[in-house]
């Protein structure tokens, strides 16, 4: 059997299997060893001569998916990953469909060599800690270092000198010898910096003059700079965002296992923060019921008729203390049971004109809805038309109030009583006119440009869909983008009242909601 001594880089094999399938050797009558790993000669001697068995593939071919993928591979730190790609590269000279039999035994393999480099990746992606490195601090502990305070294999820009740039070093023990590939995600990530990357087995430095990474041999944790200012930073900030209320530490463990902990700096005030989450949930909790919220102020049974009388005394937020009054939905509610409203529309909050009259789309939004359901030969009664704020927010212009969009904590006070009326009222479909009751019922990263249209699937009804408010046409920048905007609108509305008197199983939600 032949053997090849196979050093560390994907480079490397490639041009040996090259050589090896010009010869004419078949996968059985080699061996790959890596150079980096203990040998793995057998014991007993094979005498047979080192003679290629097969016929010489003098244009050896595959595909670039294949190449991507082995390259990948090579970073694993299994001795048999050699063997294993030369074995595909063989057969894939005949079965150009290899790689797409997923249950073959060694495409499987590889599959799962990728799989447990990518973990790889993203733990040092998440886990690399910088610290700022003192002008001497690699002198004596980096022997390759060809200008003190500088690591090796960098080239200086002329009128350019890194060593007067503040340098930034990690040390990291990945499993696998991934640091090719997960070099780019930090110089994009930190381009601006200065920084170097040291693992056992080779280390990475960025120069952000010619934006280029320089490969040097690896160094022990040693070489790397002790704690630093940085770190007290970096502790301040995991505190900030660390949350008591989701502390799992099974999960912590598993996705930060111990052998990764001298890298973080975290680390050291975990056990405090355990410790201290029973009374940060409790002060988490306070803090949230002194929020303000219509809560209180909803009758426990939902009913439309106790609905509308309650809402007057909502004092939730602080709306109430200058809207003329509050103004609820309106339409029919269900006949029975098993009758629910077919269609329930939800707009952002009452106008001027609603205010004062006390119904909801009453005013110039009103009219554009009015207009859209006549077109569509939709009866405004067969409607629920509510709104997700139910008192006017405005700014007093001398005689004139201008409306001024609620702010996420007046939407999600205000929330009970939408919640109250949707439970009475059931509906089949709910239509969010606009952002705001889009936000009300389905999150406040809900994006209603790039989601409008889409059938939700969520526990408020079968189907919502959130589409612009009729306010948008009006404020249009000129006759075709009103046009355009009308239309936007009529034909999400057509799409809502499709799906809320025909079959449910002819229509297919597009997105589940969370």
């Amino acid at each position: 059997m032949k053997q090849v001594m196979i050093q560390p880089s994907f480079q490397d094999w490639r041009s040996h299997a090259r050589q090896l399938l010009q010869q004419g050797f078949l996968p059985e009558d080699v061996d790959l060893e890596d150079a980096s790993a203990t040998s793995n000669l057998p014991l007993a001697l094979d005498l047979a001569p080192d003679i290629p068995q097969g016929p010489p593939i003098l244009v050896p071919h595959t595909s670039k998916a294949f190449l991507d993928r082995a390259e990948v591979t090579a970073t694993h730190r299994s001795p048999a990953r050699w063997n294993l790609l030369y074995r595909i590269l063989y057969r894939l000279q005949t079965n150009r469909d290899l790689l797409k039999i997923e249950i073959d035994t060694d495409i499987a393999q590889m599959r799962q060599m990728e799989q447990q480099i990518r973990r790889d990746l993203h733990k040092m992606h998440a886990f690399v800690r910088f610290r700022k490195l003192h002008a001497d601090a690699m002198d004596e502990a980096n022997p390759f270092d060809a200008h003190p305070g500088q690591p090796a294999n960098i080239s200086l820009s002329a009128g350019e000198d890194l060593r007067k740039q503040e340098h930034f070093v990690a040390w990291y023990q990945p499993d696998h010898r991934i640091l090719p590939l997960a070099a780019p995600f930090f110089a994009e990530r930190f381009a601006p910096m200065h920084w170097t990357i040291l693992t056992p087995d080779e280390s990475v430095t960025w120069d952000p003059v010619n934006r280029q990474l320089g490969f040097g041999p690896g160094l022990p944790r040693e070489a790397a700079p002790a704690d630093d200012e940085l770190e007290d930073l970096w502790r301040s900030y995991y505190g900030s965002i660390y949350n008591p209320a989701r502390l799992n530490t099974g999960a912590m463990r598993s996705e930060m296992p111990v052998r990764y902990w001298k890298n973080l700096p975290e680390v050291s005030i975990l056990p405090t923060l355990i410790t201290e989450s029973a009374s940060r949930v409790s002060t988490m909790v306070k803090v949230q019921e002194a929020k303000p919220s219509a809560a209180p102020f909803v009758p426990s049974e939902h009913t439309l008729p106790l609905i509308q009388n309650s809402l007057p005394s909502c004092k939730g937020c602080d709306l109430y203390l200058h809207a003329t009054q509050a103004v609820p939905g309106v339409g029919p509610s269900p006949g029975s049971e098993r009758t629910p409203v077919t269609l329930m529309l939800v707009g952002e909050q009452p106008g001027d004109q609603e205010d004062r009259k006390g119904l909801p789309f009453v005013g110039p939004a009103g009219r554009i809805l009015d207009k859209a359901f006549e077109e569509l030969n939709i009866s405004r009664d067969s409607i629920y038309l509510t709104n997700a704020v139910k008192h006017f927010k405005f700014v007093q212009r001398g005689k004139l109030r201008l409306h001024q969009n609620p702010r996420m904590s007046e939407i999600t006070a205000c929330r009970p009583w939408l919640q109250a009326e949707i439970d009475a009222v059931r509906p089949k479909v709910i239509l969010c006119l606009g952002a705001s009751a889009a936000k009300s019922l389905l999150g406040g990263t809900f994006g209603l440009m790039r989601d409008h249209g889409k059938l939700l699937s969520t526990p408020y009804a079968d189907h919502v869909i959130a589409t612009i408010h009729p306010s948008a046409v009006l404020r249009a920048r000129d006759e075709a983008a009103g046009e355009e905007l009308y239309s936007f609108l009529r034909d999400d509305l057509a799409l809502a009242w499709k799906s809320a008197i025909g079959p449910l199983s002819a229509v297919e939600p597009a997105v589940t909601s969370l």
